[in-house]
């Protein structure tokens, strides 16, 4: 029984990873028909390579039991506490949806002597939005918007939408208009219409609805997977406006 699990693990590795790396398409159907042999079949041609071996091992243990990785990393920071074994222990509590533990060791590591890291207030600004702790998502945004990185990023949609949250509409409205950009930020364009007809700003929603959908047929059959929900949401937005 345990090679079953183990091997719809491995599986949904190989999935994930041919889909983040946009390998061809077929190898999802050799993983998914040919169950283990494709697997191996798909590292060995994809993937495998001496340098990556530890790396790989480490993301399929992720994926079994994720919360291994939390229990390594704390050992780690608890032999050596500097900032990079700090961070990368926030990263984990964030990957796994712990948001006030990932606050609480960015916020160590910010206090050392990286006052204006951006990916580390960048990823506390990722881990206060699904806590609705706008206030800070406007504070830590307002420390790193001049950052070039900074500019047309999920950070700055994120940005935007506490600034809404804050009462501050005009601020909110330029900071999300920056992610309209065609062929990416899909699932935030799409909040960002919603924003507009909120707002009554229908006309401009409709133009980005319509580009939505005309993207959607434009997409890669991995990326039509990936958002079809969104694309099919923007059609049935368009056809009630």
């Amino acid at each position: 029984m345990i090679w079953y699990y183990l091997v719809i693990a491995l599986q949904g590795f190989c999935i994930y990873h041919a889909i983040k790396n946009r390998a061809p398409y077929y190898w999802i159907f050799i993983i998914f028909f040919l169950s283990g042999i494709g697997c191996i079949i798909y590292l060995i041609a994809q993937v495998y390579n001496k340098r990556d071996a530890e790396k790989i091992t480490s993301e399929i243990t992720h994926i079994i039991n994720p919360t291994k990785r939390i229990r390594d990393l704390e050992k780690q920071l608890a032999f050596s506490e500097s900032y990079q074994n700090r961070v990368n222990l926030a990263d984990a509590y964030l990957e796994n949806k712990d948001y006030k533990n990932a606050i609480k060791h960015y916020k160590e590591a910010l206090d050392g002597n990286f006052q204006n890291d951006f990916y580390v207030i960048k990823n506390m600004i990722e881990a206060y939005h699904p806590l609705e702790d706008y206030k800070s998502v406007v504070e830590y945004g307002n420390q790193i918007k001049t950052h070039s990185e900074f500019k047309k990023s999920r950070t700055q949609f994120l940005y935007g939408l506490a600034l809404e949250n804050e009462g501050d509409w005009e601020q909110a409205e330029i900071n999300l208009k920056a992610i309209d950009v065609r062929f990416s930020f899909y699932e935030e364009r799409l909040i960002y219409t919603k924003f507009l007809i909120k707002h009554g700003r229908t006309e401009v929603a409709k133009d980005i609805l319509k580009s939505l959908v005309v993207e959607g047929q434009q997409m890669t059959k991995s990326n039509k997977r990936l958002y079809r929900s969104t694309i099919l949401e923007a059609q049935k937005q368009l056809e009630n406006l």
